[in-house]
């Protein structure tokens, strides 16, 4: 069998903790409006010649209504995942994505609205970390759980 060089979609993520950021560690989790609980952090494609903190600033935008926020940290790392088969046959030519991870604080008068032009989720909450990794999607569990692990051994979660 030959193995076949996987081709992954350069992409970021954002782990948006509330507003009450230190003093309640609560993060917010959007559902999918094209998969009922099919919960995530907002997500995207980095366009070409985009850095990916632009990109950040951008997806949040464009998917939860808001960038306004504060950087807290940067997973130094990118990591990827393979979609599972029936997503992959949407995403072509893509096997899976490739992320940069951000840990971002929404500044206090950030307002959340999720029924952008470009709506992808149709609903969100903020819940505890512990909370995450079981409410996320089956394929991103495993990064989802190192990058929060990253960040909790750092002291910021």
């Amino acid at each position: 069998m030959e193995n076949k060089k996987m081709n992954y979609r350069p992409n970021v993520a954002a782990i948006v903790l509330s507003p009450l950021y230190p003093f309640d560690c609560k993060i917010l989790l959007a559902q999918r409006s094209d998969i009922k609980d099919a919960w995530q952090f907002p997500q995207g494609g980095i366009d070409k010649g985009e850095t990916p903190k632009a990109a950040l600033y951008r997806e949040l935008k464009e998917e939860i209504g808001t960038n306004d926020i504060e950087i807290i940290a940067e997973y130094p790392k990118w990591l990827s995942y393979d979609f599972p088969q029936k997503v992959a046959k949407k995403m072509k030519p893509y096997d899976g994505q490739i992320q940069k991870y951000f840990l971002v604080r929404l500044k206090s008068n950030a307002r959340i609205n999720v029924f952008t032009d470009d709506q992808e989720f149709d609903m969100y909450k903020f819940v505890s970390i512990n909370d995450i990794v079981k409410e996320a999607n089956h394929f991103k569990k495993k990064v989802y759980d190192m990058v929060l692990k990253y960040f909790k051994k750092e002291g910021y979660l």
